[in-house]
């Protein structure tokens, strides 16, 4: 049986760019044989422009690979075999009801089937695992730093072929030391890569996308009039609280062309801790 292949998992964020640049440079071995990137097809165009640059510096291959337009699946409703109507891939929008009760929809999908589901076909593929494989073939590279650490988690057990490796662990690197590697050695600083409307978008980044990417805000206020649009006509028919509360991108559940993205300073307040805002350790690193 020959040795594993070692695959980065690239988000083409912070974390996951200087793994893959630290890699290139001999820093952390062995030299990957491939990096994958899950394009959901709604990242901003900062990331795309990050990624045309990053490729050329890379001494392996790196592999784009989508399931399609992520936001295109979420608008499309599908029916179930008892005429329920359900959206295919869920996306963690902040909820308001009727009696104005704020929520959030408790199951999401769209980690784990626009970006974790294509890496792991491409592994598959790549290092050609066959059907029922029970030995490691893949050793895969997550960019998660020391102060993520929280978000560490192994290899799925219905994958036996896959065995998970946390290098910036290993280095005991956080993410202020990967933008500081970064810097020292003569590299730009890498975009946040998260899709555009990302409900687990901070007020820090959606401010960042509505004053230096002002095309790409305005892409996430169309989809959440999209996605609640489409909420209205299906909560006439469904009972599912999904579907008749209305779905809001920013978790003050106010349209997000007309939130206060003042910052907490600004206005006279602590950090507010709100929900939840973990996401499966792929999206952003």
């Amino acid at each position: 049986m020959s040795d594993p292949l070692h695959i980065i998992s690239l988000g083409a964020g912070v974390q996951s760019s200087t793994m893959a640049l630290m890699a290139a440079a001999g820093e952390i071995t062995p030299m990957p044989d491939a990096a994958i990137f899950a394009d959901t097809q709604d990242e901003p165009a900062s990331v795309y422009r990050w990624l045309d640059w990053l490729e050329p510096r890379l001494p392996f291959p790196v592999h784009r690979v989508t399931k399609g337009k992520l936001s295109d699946a979420s608008l499309k409703m599908r029916l179930s075999a008892k005429g329920r109507k359900y959206s295919q891939t869920n996306i963690p929008f902040f909820t308001r009801s009727a009696t104005g009760d704020l929520g959030k929809i408790p199951h999401r999908s769209c980690t784990a089937d626009f970006k974790l589901e294509p890496i792991f076909k491409a592994c598959r593929k790549i290092a050609k695992v066959k059907r029922g494989e029970k030995s490691v073939r893949v050793v895969q590279w997550i960019g998660i730093s020391l102060d993520e650490v929280q978000r560490m988690k192994p290899a799925r057990p219905d994958k036996p072929y896959l065995q998970s490796r946390w290098p910036l662990i290993e280095l005991e690197m956080r993410r202020h030391d990967c933008l500081r590697w970064m810097e020292q050695n003569g590299f730009p600083q890498p975009p946040r890569s998260a899709c555009v409307y990302c409900p687990f978008h901070r007020n820090s980044e959606w401010r960042r996308l509505r004053d230096d990417e002002p095309e790409e805000f305005e892409r996430a206020i169309q989809f959440e009039r999209a996605i609640q649009f489409e909420r209205a006509i299906q909560s006439r028919k469904a009972s599912d609280e999904n579907f008749s509360s209305t779905p809001f991108l920013h978790r003050s559940c106010v349209p997000l062309d007309q939130v206060d993205l003042s910052t907490d300073t600004e206005r006279g307040q602590g950090l507010l801790a709100g929900f939840n805002a973990e996401c499966e350790g792929m999206c952003g690193v």
